[in-house]
This record gives structure tokens, C-alpha cells and sequence, in this order.
């Protein structure tokens, strides 16, 4: 295994190690050449690229709402399920982001 003299965190492969370091080094190689922001991985670029593009391939089968990203999706897909998976310990109130979720639990402090 590749270990990080930063954190310690293991890696079977050193890519995934190099790629890990840069949230150390806030080393962001990847740049978008239509607007010159820059990414730590050519995948989080990629992403990035859609806003040029429009490109929004993650549709809902619900509502045919288009996403730039997966993630996006899932949340948004919460809307039709009626899923809330992030519970307050406290008090059992349930949400569909956990951000959500932990802004509620300040109210609780």
C-alpha cells in the first residue's frame, strides 16, 4: 500500500495517493480553458465543463429535470420519494440533505 506522510491514509495504487495529496498541497492542475478555474482532478473538470456546455446528462424519471451531476440527482429525486434519511438524534426530525440536518442541531445547542 501507498501511505500519505501528511495524514497516514493507505492507497493500493499511487495515483490514488497523488491525487489524494493535492487536498494537502492544494496543488489544482486541471484547468478549464473557457474560464481558467482550476480542479484537482480532471473528472472534478470535466464536471466543471458542463456549465460551458449546458450539459446536463443525469435526468429525472419522475419529472425529466435535468442534472449536471449524479449527486444532484439523488437529492432532487428525494422530492418525489418523500425520502428523508438524515434523522436528528434529538428529537427525530428528518431531512433530505444531511446540511439540513446539521444546521437543525445547532437549534438544539
Amino acid at each position: 500500500p501507498f501511505h500519505c506522510p501528511e495524514c497516514g491514509m493507505s492507497f493500493k495504487e499511487n495515483s490514488a495517493l497523488v491525487r489524494h495529496r493535492r487536498t494537502h498541497t492544494g496543488e489544482r492542475p486541471y484547468e478549464c480553458d473557457q474560464c481558467q478555474n482550476s480542479f484537482p482532478t480532471s473528472s472534478l473538470l470535466a464536471v466543471h465543463q458542463r456549465i460551458h456546455t449546458g450539459e446536463k446528462p443525469f435526468s429525472c424519471p419522475d419529472c425529466g429535470r435535468g442534472f449536471r451531476q449524479n449527486s444532484s440527482l439523488v437529492k432532487h429525486r428525494r422530492i418525489h420519494t418523500g425520502e428523508r434519511p438524515y434523522v436528528c438524534g434529538q428529537c427525530g426530525k428528518s431531512f433530505t440533505q444531511s446540511s439540513n440536518l446539521i444546521v437543525h442541531q445547532r437549534s438544539h445547542a
